[in-house]
Protein backbone atom coordinates (compact mmCIF):
# COMPACT_ATOMS: atom_id res chain seq x y z
CA UNK A 1 0.00 0.00 0.00
CA UNK A 2 3.15 2.51 0.74
CA UNK A 3 4.24 1.94 -2.70
CA UNK A 4 0.71 2.79 -4.55
CA UNK A 5 0.81 5.91 -1.86
CA UNK A 6 4.26 6.75 -2.97
CA UNK A 7 3.58 6.49 -6.69
CA UNK A 8 0.67 8.41 -6.52
CA UNK A 9 2.10 10.92 -5.17
CA UNK A 10 4.98 10.94 -7.69
CA UNK A 11 2.43 11.28 -10.16
CA UNK A 12 0.47 14.44 -8.79
CA UNK A 13 3.76 16.01 -8.21
CA UNK A 14 5.42 15.70 -11.85
CA UNK A 15 2.08 16.45 -13.21
CA UNK A 16 2.06 20.06 -11.29
CA UNK A 17 5.53 20.56 -12.40
CA UNK A 18 5.00 19.75 -15.94
CA UNK A 19 2.17 22.69 -15.99
CA UNK A 20 1.41 24.34 -19.58
CA UNK A 21 3.10 28.01 -20.52
CA UNK A 22 0.81 29.67 -22.70
CA UNK A 23 1.79 32.96 -24.93
CA UNK A 24 -0.36 35.46 -26.97
CA UNK A 25 1.86 37.22 -29.43
CA UNK A 26 1.55 39.67 -32.34
CA UNK A 27 3.31 38.89 -35.25
CA UNK A 28 3.71 40.56 -38.97
CA UNK A 29 4.92 39.27 -42.57
CA UNK A 30 5.65 41.87 -45.33
CA UNK A 31 4.95 42.25 -49.06
CA UNK A 32 2.53 42.49 -48.90
CA UNK A 33 1.67 43.49 -45.06
CA UNK A 34 -0.06 40.67 -43.01
CA UNK A 35 -0.21 40.81 -39.55
CA UNK A 36 -2.07 37.88 -36.86
CA UNK A 37 -2.18 37.33 -33.25
CA UNK A 38 -1.41 34.18 -32.15
CA UNK A 39 -1.36 31.89 -29.22
CA UNK A 40 1.54 29.82 -28.17
CA UNK A 41 1.96 26.77 -26.07
CA UNK A 42 5.82 27.40 -24.35
CA UNK A 43 8.02 24.78 -22.74
CA UNK A 44 8.67 25.27 -19.22
CA UNK A 45 11.65 27.05 -18.83
CA UNK A 46 10.18 29.97 -21.27
CA UNK A 47 8.13 30.52 -18.09
CA UNK A 48 7.92 33.70 -16.72
CA UNK A 49 10.39 34.65 -18.63
CA UNK A 50 9.47 37.56 -21.37
CA UNK A 51 12.72 37.46 -23.02
CA UNK A 52 13.00 33.68 -23.68
CA UNK A 53 9.39 33.39 -24.72
CA UNK A 54 10.26 36.36 -27.32
CA UNK A 55 13.24 34.12 -28.30
CA UNK A 56 11.03 30.59 -28.40
CA UNK A 57 8.24 32.24 -30.21
CA UNK A 58 10.30 34.10 -32.89
CA UNK A 59 12.14 31.01 -33.77
CA UNK A 60 8.82 28.87 -34.54
CA UNK A 61 7.34 31.42 -36.82
CA UNK A 62 10.34 32.55 -38.07
CA UNK A 63 10.19 29.53 -40.33
CA UNK A 64 7.12 30.54 -42.13
CA UNK A 65 8.02 34.02 -42.45
CA UNK A 66 6.48 36.13 -39.77
CA UNK A 67 8.79 38.45 -37.55
CA UNK A 68 7.64 38.50 -33.82
CA UNK A 69 6.15 42.10 -33.02
CA UNK A 70 5.35 41.76 -29.64
CA UNK A 71 4.40 38.85 -26.64
CA UNK A 72 1.61 40.05 -25.03
CA UNK A 73 0.77 38.04 -22.28
CA UNK A 74 2.28 34.80 -20.40
CA UNK A 75 0.23 32.63 -18.41
CA UNK A 76 0.10 29.02 -17.10
CA UNK A 77 -3.99 29.13 -17.21
CA UNK A 78 -6.04 27.48 -20.36
CA UNK A 79 -5.81 30.33 -23.11
CA UNK A 80 -9.56 31.75 -22.74
CA UNK A 81 -12.40 31.25 -25.37
CA UNK A 82 -11.77 34.71 -26.36
CA UNK A 83 -8.42 34.30 -26.68
CA UNK A 84 -8.99 30.90 -28.90
CA UNK A 85 -11.58 32.77 -31.09
CA UNK A 86 -9.38 35.77 -31.60
CA UNK A 87 -6.39 33.28 -32.58
CA UNK A 88 -8.44 31.43 -35.26
CA UNK A 89 -5.62 30.01 -37.17
CA UNK A 90 -2.88 30.71 -35.18
CA UNK A 91 -3.97 29.18 -32.03
CA UNK A 92 -0.96 26.82 -31.19
CA UNK A 93 -0.22 26.81 -34.38
CA UNK A 94 3.14 26.87 -33.47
Amino acid sequence: MKHVSAFCLFLASASVAQAACFADYKARQDDPLQLHYGVVRLSDDACPSKDAAKRQIARRIAQDGWELLTVMSLSTKEPTDRQRSNAGQYYLRY
